[in-house]
This record gives C-alpha cells, structure tokens and sequence, in this order.
C-alpha cells in the first residue's frame, strides 16, 4: 500500500516538474522572440527604422510636405526637443519643442545662412536653449540645412545633426539623379521625334502627292494615316504606351513606307494576344522599324523582308524586329550603342539607353548583324512592372 501511494507521488512530482520546465521554456521563447538583444542593437534597429520611413518622404527632394513628414523620424532619431528643415531661403519645416515669440524664425534663418555660406555646422547658444544647424551639401553645394533645437548641445549631440544632415543630403541627391534620368529620357524621346520628322514627312508627303492625280482614293487614306501617325509621334504627354498602340503606330508607319517602296518592302507579323497590354517605353519599337526599312532594305536593290514577333515568355514579353537587309558592321554598331561615334543609326543607341534605364542593364538591345546577312534586333520588358503605367493615347482631335 505504501509502495503505491509512493509511486503515485513520485509521478505527481515528475509530472509537475515537467510542466515547470516547458513552462519555463515557452516563457523563455517568448520573450526571445520580443527581445531585440543588447542596448546597442536595439539602438542600431531603432535608427536605421526610423532612416526607413524617413527616406520616402524625401523622394522628391526637399519639398514643404516631404520636410514635414520626415522631420518628424529625424527628430525621434536625434532624441532631441525640436528640429527644423531649410532650405537656401525659408524654413520648409519644424517638428517638436521650437522657441516662440518674435524672431524666432528670423533667429533660425539667420543661423542657417550663416550655416550655408560657411558649409559648416554651426551651435548657437540662447536663453531658450540651444540650437545646432548643419548644411545639406549635394554635389559641393549647400542646398539647405537641419536644425536642432535642445536645451545643452552636447559634442554627441553636434555629431549626430551632421550626419543626419548628411544622410538628407544623400536622399536629395538622389532625388536630384531620379529627376535627372527623368529628364534624360524626355530629350531622347524628343531627339527621336526629331530624328523622324525631316527624312519621313518629306518622303510620306511626296508619296501621297504622287497618288493625287492617279489614285485619289488612297491619297485620302494615306493622308489619314500619315495624321495618325504624326499625332502619335509627336504626342506631348507620357512616357510609356502599350504595346498595340505602338503597333498601331507601326503599321501606319510601314502603309506610309509601302507607298513609297511598293513591293520592294514586305512585312510579316506574329502578335501573341497576351503581350499587347505589355507598357514598353514611347516610341521604343517604331525607331527599330525605320531602322530596317532605312538602313536595312532601302540601299537593297529589290528590297526585302521585315519580320516583327511578339510573344509571351513568362513573365516577359519577348519582341524581335528582324530584316533581311544590307546588315551593320558589327564594329560600327559597338561604337554606336557606345556612344563614341555618330551614325545613322543613332535611333538604336536612343532606345538602348531608355530600356536600360527602365528595366536595367539587362534589357537592353541585343543585336545580332553583319554586313549582308541582315539584323536581328530582340528585346525583353516584363510584362508587368510597379510605377510603369501607360498614358491614355491623346484624342484624335488633339
């Protein structure tokens, strides 16, 4: 009887401890799983949390309302009562405890003038408290500054506001870069539309001159075309369309070409439905076009064929424009796609250098040619792409 109540005990106990240890052990998970480690490193997560949801607020440079929202985390990341943004002539922003009353601004600015004509930071003392002003230098120039406001600067403190007057330069000058590539990519497509006005109107015009008299049918239908086309070409808004209008554009082109040519140019077509909703660049496929009907079939006596293909490959859409034509030197075309010759062929360089700025340096232009044995030109944009967005094609009577 006493061996059984014993043995009852024992596994009683047994039972408890083991409950006591998986207790133990779940608290200690969880509170692994909440515990960020030392103090160090849950310094270093807070800072570089609050850069994170600072920086997109500065996407645009220093604006008004980017200034606002990401004073807000550089005040919290400086632990300091209250900071301000400039830039070369006003204060964009304040966040926190700023001293009031008459003057204040004018104290802050003037602080921040004397910060950006010595490109150094500056601590002036006050009876209000302190205040600490470093300038946010992009390129070598002083484009505004951070101020913070605290009741003893300190030399960490002094620190601190130059680097994150630093790090806000760093996001501006990349805003300035975005801007700069934005910019770049307008002048291309506008050295495009002048690359096809002179050489093509003149042409297309003379052709529909020439069925006036003889076939003033077609002379109505080309004249309606050659609108369109220019209409598309010149478009001043957007820089993305989809792949159908840029076909449509295309097809116009080559009806424009074909009046001039006849049967010395001969088209064949293979379109996947799937890919026509793909947004590809402005004017990325058409210059790749007059390229082969220009430089590929025009000096070939008897002309010859131009094959375009869109198809689906996964998550890309894959689109060759090929012709049988007189080909390129392939030395030539390094040289071109380089930049360190002018050719002809500067339409290929121009699209070359828009899709790798889209897409990446992956995609762009890949070329395969030779004197007399034609060009293969083949291109890979994904079919779907975040911030790449189509603009609605202008109306015809724009």
């Amino acid at each position: 009887m006493l061996s059984t109540a014993l043995q009852t005990t024992l596994i009683v106990a047994i039972v408890l401890v083991a409950v006591a240890v998986v207790a133990y052990l779940g608290y200690r998970i969880m509170r692994s799983s909440q515990d960020l480690g030392t103090d160090a490193e849950k310094a270093t997560f807070e800072t570089l949390h609050q850069v994170s949801v600072a920086a997109p607020h500065l996407a645009n440079g220093l604006t008004p309302e980017g200034a606002a929202k990401a004073g807000r985390h550089l005040r919290q990341l400086l632990s300091c009562a209250g900071l301000a943004i400039t830039d070369t002539t006003s204060v964009l922003a304040t966040d926190g405890s700023i001293p009031s009353g008459p003057g204040s601004e004018e104290n802050t600015l003037s602080l921040a003038a004397i910060t950006l004509s010595t490109r150094r930071t500056q601590v002036r003392r006050g009876a209000q408290g302190d205040m600490i002003c470093s300038p946010v230098m992009v390129r070598e120039v002083a484009v505004g500054t951070v101020c913070a406001f605290t009741p003893k600067a300190g030399a960490g403190l002094v620190r601190a506001v130059s680097e994150v007057a630093s790090w806000v330069a760093a996001q501006v000058g990349l805003a300035e870069l975005d801007e700069s590539r934005a910019l770049l990519m307008e002048a291309e497509v506008r050295a495009l539309r002048a690359q096809i006005s002179p050489h093509f109107i003149y042409n297309s015009l003379n052709a529909i001159a020439s069925f006036i008299n003889t076939d003033p049918q077609r002379a109505r239908q080309l004249v309606v075309e050659f609108a369109d086309f220019t209409r598309y070409s010149f478009r001043r808004h957007g820089d993305f369309t989809t792949l159908a209008e840029e076909l449509q554009a295309i097809d116009r082109y080559l009806l424009l070409e074909k009046a001039r040519f006849g049967e010395r140019i001969r088209v064949s077509l293979s379109i996947a439905p799937e890919v026509l909703s793909t947004v590809i660049p402005f004017l990325s496929l058409q210059p790749l076009v007059e390229n082969a009907v220009r430089h590929g079939l025009e000096s070939k006596p008897g002309g010859g064929l131009i094959t375009l293909v869109a198809q689906d490959s996964g998550q890309y859409a894959e689109i060759t424009v090929e012709d049988d034509g007189v080909g390129i030197d392939p030395v030539a075309l390094a040289q071109v796609l380089a930049g360190t010759t002018e050719s002809v062929h500067v339409g290929l360089r121009n699209v070359d250098v828009r899709l790798r700025q889209v897409y990446g340096d992956a995609h762009g232009l890949v070329i395969d040619t030779a004197p007399g044995a034609g060009t293969l030109i083949t291109l890979r944009v994904p079919k779907f792409r975040a911030g790449v967005e189509a603009n609605a094609p202008a109306s015809s009577g724009a």
